[in-house]
């Protein structure tokens, strides 16, 4: 579900995995194996992705379909 979300906010948002990758502070292969679903990001880096595309966590885990975060 996180690949399939982090392919949805890219597409949504009109950017190349370099620039996401590089948003996060993480390398492009990095993000390009969690996109892929070949790994699955640490919580650390979930919550640079989340933060980046300005998500909740349960967005990006399919928890729900609210992409708001609660602050």
């Amino acid at each position: 579900m996180i690949a399939d979300r982090l392919r949805l906010l890219r597409a949504e948002r009109s950017l190349t995995q370099r620039t996401v990758a590089r948003g996060a502070d993480i390398a492009e292969r990095q993000y390009q194996s969690y996109e892929s679903g070949k790994n699955k990001p640490s919580y650390d880096i979930l919550i640079a992705l989340a933060d980046y595309f300005d998500v909740s966590l349960d967005y990006l885990a399919g928890r729900t379909d609210k992409q708001e975060v609660n602050r």
